[in-house]
């Protein structure tokens, strides 16, 4: 079979959907591809016993009148779902050593950083300050990369910001502060990137929380999954066509340009233009005849590390959140202050020094999940690089991720002392599971490793056509993440619907 569209994409995550929806209704006839049975990727949810969990979300940002809003609104999809405004940042915890919660308002982290150590108001206040101006630029600049001009002559009036901007974000950190605890806690949003502080630019720690504290760290109720339907809904309403359980095998070319796709089970259809929500790699190399792929992008390629993945624990746990421990929605639990400690940890498979335990029902106003009354919904998250779980042998894998999950379990116990006893239900997921389920090579989380070598400043070429006709879009051309790649992706589409 053979139907002509304008734009076929290829993959409903986050990316796609946002590509696809904003394409159709932009005038495009798009059809959405998709090889699982439901939209949303990793932004989706799975029952076991009386739960149902939430994948992949965290905390969403850009709700407050913020870019992410801004898209939502655009797409008709805010009105029809309910967002849950959180009231803090996060909780950092390093046992014997700091417990801080800063909440979601810039005086308001300058005041936690005092109260819990005492003296430091006027350093933490110049810090805040830089990070409103580096974050805030980011987050226009990204927004304005068809007005490359423009924001390069605004940036030649920013000093501080193109001072500190690629700084790695340890160092502008060591520039203001003498105690490694403040320094800590400031920097726990590193593991949102990937990078430790370190190899973490400063422009998107910047970002991050600029992002978190200007619009507002949000949860959605009824998960990711609610947020892909709602994403979907929107391209459909405006006419656009979805074919699930359609895995594409082939991105066809002409004369070295694309007319279309080849599916695995025979089928064709065709366009002029592909948008794939694939990874690079994938698109690259298994989709494309290699004779129409220009050999710089595979030199490209095998020069990009791939991005860190990590091992989940879903918990379903017979007890309310706040009874076990659990004050804020966000918890970051660092075994040290060691940058050392959780680097190391991320080529091995020791037990976890490092957890980020989200508990989806802390707020009163009721569940964000889809916990019964009095449960609560937690997903303990550690990090790792693919390639260490590559080389376990098969008879030892159930054994290994069930010892690197109590290890994550043991570690929030310092927070959740009676945790381990309330569990009712539990699944692990590894990396081996991201790259199954989502198609991600070495079932990285962001895509390739996003230091400063691979930051959005230099790689907007990423977004232009190595294949004439074919355009990608997902976190492994943009920063990771929901709020950058459903962003990114809309306002990229915009920019498509001139072509």
């Amino acid at each position: 079979m053979s139907d002509d569209f304008d734009v076929i994409v290829i993959g409903a995550g986050n990316a796609g959907l946002s590509s696809a929806a904003t394409l159709q209704r932009g005038g495009k006839r798009t059809l959405l591809l998709e090889r699982h049975n439901i939209p949303g990727g990793a932004a989706t949810s799975f029952v076991r016993g009386r739960f149902e969990f939430e994948v992949s979300l965290h905390q969403l940002g850009g709700m407050g009148k913020g870019p992410l809003r801004q898209v939502f609104d655009g797409m008709d999809v805010t009105r029809k779902l309910e967002f849950v405004e959180e009231h803090d940042l996060y909780r950092t915890v390093v046992p014997g050593v700091l417990d801080v919660t800063l909440p979601a308002d810039w005086q308001g982290v300058v005041d936690a950083i005092e109260d819990a150590f005492p003296g430091n108001r006027t350093r933490v206040e110049s810090f805040m300050e830089l990070v409103g101006e580096v974050g805030n630029w980011q987050l226009v600049a990204r927004a304005n990369l068809q007005k490359p001009q423009e924001m390069t002559e605004w940036l030649t009036g920013l000093p501080r910001v193109r001072r500190n901007g690629l700084r790695p974000a340890k160092d502008v950190l060591d520039e203001h502060f003498d105690d490694d605890r403040i320094k800590h806690v400031l920097a726990s949003y590193w593991s949102y990137n990937g990078q430790l502080p370190s190899t973490l630019p400063f422009m998107d720690l910047a970002r991050l929380l600029t992002l978190y504290i200007e619009f507002k760290p949000f949860q959605v109720r009824g998960g990711s999954q609610a947020m892909s339907s709602a994403m979907l809904d929107s391209f459909l309403a405006a006419g656009g066509e979805v074919r699930f359980n359609s895995a594409v095998t082939k991105i066809r070319t002409h004369q070295g340009a694309v007319v279309g796709v080849t599916l695995d089970n025979g089928d064709e259809y065709d366009a002029k233009m592909v948008v794939s929500n694939a990874s690079a790699i994938t698109t690259y190399t298994k989709m494309l005849d290699p004779s129409v792929v220009p050999d710089s992008v595979l030199r490209d390629l095998r020069g990009r590390p791939l991005g860190i993945s990590g091992t989940i624990v879903y918990l379903g746990v017979d007890a309310p959140g706040k009874e076990l421990g659990f004050m804020s929605e966000t918890n970051f639990i660092t075994r040290d202050l060691s940058e050392k400690t959780v680097r190391e940890s991320m080529f091995s498979l020791d037990p976890t020094p490092f957890v980020v335990a989200t508990c989806y029902d802390v707020d009163p106003r009721g569940p964000i999940g889809f916990a019964p009354p009095k449960a609560s919904l937690l997903a303990l998250c550690s990090i790792q690089y693919g390639e260490v779980w590559d080389k376990i042998a098969p008879e030892d894998y159930a054994k290994t991720k069930f010892e690197m999950a109590q290890s994550m379990l043991d570690l929030t116990k310092v927070i959740a002392p009676g945790l381990q006893d309330a569990i009712e239900e539990v699944e692990v997921a590894t990396p081996h599971t991201l790259k199954r389920y989502l198609g991600h090579p070495g079932g990285a989380i962001y895509g390739f490793d996003q230091d400063i070598t691979d930051s959005w400043l230099f790689r907007d070429a990423d977004l232009k056509p190595n294949v004439p006709g074919l355009f990608l879009l997902s976190g492994w051309t943009t920063a990771g993440g929901y709020n950058s790649t459903i962003v990114t992706a809309a306002r990229f589409s915009q920019r498509l619907l001139q072509l």
